[in-house]
């Protein structure tokens, strides 16, 4: 069984609550930072574990602090993006959720290290429910002296503040989380520079993830050195994963980087298998705007090996055959789902959500919701997935933020692993707008349960 860091104690009755939490050694990696380890040294600590972003982009967390610029007599920030936009991706939701004062003291630790008097979370609007957990949790914080003035006597000063945001699935881009952060509308800012030079209010900033600054208080409590043993390779340590679609038992799972894909979908300590009796047909793994994967390409790598849980495992091959760790939301389709009414909707989704500063982006969006529209309603041409693969290709690389390779990879990819379903589409338009396409129209199913 996996070991738990994050999630070892998520349900022990009020662990929500600061007395609670601090009775299962909360708030002890706090003790240790402020009394014994210099903010360098923490930075330290952080590198040695190996810790990457665990918001999506993966980048080595302790580099990334390493980066801060420290220009004297100029305030530094450090602001969690709480922002869980992601469509599949839940994770940080049910952390701020059940436990919220782990990330309120990887918050401590994390702007400490920075040198930041004055840290933020940012979450999403529509979550008021853990903005309120988070602003009570904050203020049992500081009256118990881990926040405010003087933290434990250290001569440390830290003022925490939750922000709303809009509901705005671009803020969840650092840029343009800092742009709504300061009261200005969420897009994405040029760079450079980047935050680490000139942030929030011009000063230097980290932005970080719930989940990374979470899994600062293992680090620190164990050392970075315990933390690297846990994983494989370059991705150590833990991850939550968001696992929900046609699976017997979706949820959030802490698992141990390198996990085998097919553990995790079907053993009974983590996913269960496909619900109803069905068949595995493609699995997003890391969130929506990660590249789709067909049942058989998701457990096996390009060298016939069993494909693992991890950063370098999923990306094998690149995108022609894989995918992303990305966010962690892993959404799995099951034989009866219709990978162009999907995609329509991801699409669908992506467009909505430009924030329209970039052309290719702006329309291209656009333009594949019209064709994907057209082919899920029976009006699709045999030139219309050529045309989407042109235009992904037009988006990819060619906008600010990510958020236009984010619209195009789903798209690429779900026509280049099911060509033939899309073909269906169009041979079969009456039909198409009925029914969906399934395993049945394979001549030989991609997986079957093991």
């Amino acid at each position: 069984m996996a070991r738990k860091l994050l999630l070892e104690h998520i349900n022990v009755p009020g662990i929500n609550t600061f007395d609670v939490y601090r009775s299962k050694g909360g708030y002890d990696a706090v003790d240790k930072a402020l009394k014994t380890l210099s903010p360098d040294e923490i930075v330290e600590e952080v590198k040695k574990s190996g810790l990457r972003g665990r918001g999506g982009a993966g980048f080595p967390t302790g580099m990334k602090w390493s980066f801060l610029a420290k220009p004297e007599g100029v305030a530094r920030y450090l602001v969690c993006n709480a922002d869980e936009s992601e469509p599949g991706t839940f994770k940080d939701r049910y952390l701020m959720t059940y436990i919220p004062h782990l990330l309120i003291e990887g918050m401590i630790i994390s702007s400490f290290a920075l040198g930041a008097n004055v840290s933020y979370i940012y979450v999403r609007g529509e979550m008021m429910p853990q903005i309120r957990i988070l602003e009570k949790a904050i203020a049992e914080a500081k009256n118990a002296g881990f926040l405010g003035k003087n933290i434990l006597g250290s001569g440390y000063d830290l003022e925490l503040y939750v922000q709303p945001g809009g509901g705005a699935y671009i803020c969840g881009e650092e840029t343009a989380l800092l742009e709504s952060l300061e009261g200005k509308r969420g897009n994405p800012r040029i760079k450079p520079p980047f935050p680490a030079i000139a942030g929030l209010y011009g000063c230097p900033t980290v932005v970080n993830n719930v989940e990374s600054i979470a899994a600062v208080v293992p680090i620190i409590r164990d050392g970075g050195d315990e933390y690297a043993k846990l994983g494989i390779g370059r991705s150590t340590g833990t991850k939550l994963i968001s696992a929900g679609g046609n699976l017997k038992k979706p949820g959030v799972y802490e698992i141990d980087l390198g996990l085998s894909c097919e553990e995790f979908v079907y053993s009974d300590e983590y996913c269960g298998g496909i619900a109803n009796g069905k068949r595995l047909k493609a699995v997003v793994a890391g969130g929506s705007s990660v590249p789709i994967l067909p049942a058989n390409l998701f457990f096996k790598t390009a060298n016939n090996e069993a494909r693992l849980m991890s950063y370098e495992s999923l990306a094998d091959g690149g995108f022609a055959t894989g995918t992303m760790m990305g966010s962690g939301g892993f959404i799995a389709f099951d034989e009866d789902q219709c990978i162009v009414r999907n995609t329509w909707n991801f699409t669908r989704f992506y467009h909505h959500e430009s924030c329209g500063q970039c052309s290719p982006c702006r329309e291209g969006t656009g333009w594949m919701e019209k064709v994907l529209h057209r082919l899920e309603h029976g009006e699709g041409r045999m030139s219309d997935m050529d045309l989407l693969v042109d235009v992904s290709k037009k988006i990819e690389g060619n906008t600010i933020c990510p958020l236009g390779d984010a619209a195009a990879w789903p798209v690429a990819s779900a026509i280049r692993h099911f060509r033939d379903e899309f073909e269906w589409h169009v041979t079969n338009a009456s039909e198409a707008t009925t029914r969906n396409y399934g395993l049945a129209h394979y001549a030989d199913p991609l997986v079957t349960e093991i």
